[in-house]
């Protein structure tokens, strides 16, 4: 359970800093919801996979699985903000949809992909 538990606390944090990030990238520094989405993924992420890598997985991982990573769910974060551009949606409704998928997505990569078991 301390990794269920664990991830959930990580992940609220994750998702606090991405919201708010993007927040101020789009009221304050005037940026379309597409970049804002992707900037504040990346800085969500690195505090995310840092933070799991020490306390909840407690194992080491690959660069190139972690950059793998942040390129496939940038690339659904730009998507998930391009839509919103193009669809004129309120960024409420783009950070809670990608917070969703990122929730999904991001748990099951982390747990299968970057931080899985070792075979023996």
């Amino acid at each position: 359970m301390k990794g269920f538990s664990a991830t959930s606390v990580i992940g609220l944090a994750d998702a606090l800093i991405h919201w708010q990030l993007f927040f101020v990238l789009v009221t304050a520094a005037g940026l379309h919801q597409a970049p804002s989405n992707f900037a504040a993924f990346c800085v969500a992420a690195a505090f995310s996979f840092y933070v799991n890598a020490l306390y909840t997985f407690e194992r080491d991982t690959s660069v190139l699985l972690y950059v793998m990573f942040i390129g496939v769910m940038g690339a659904v974060s730009l998507g998930v903000g391009g839509m919103a551009d193009a669809w004129r949606l309120p960024g409420l409704v783009t950070v809670t949809s990608f917070s969703l998928l990122n929730i999904l997505l991001g748990w099951c990569f982390f747990r299968f992909v970057l931080f899985r078991e070792k075979q023996v």
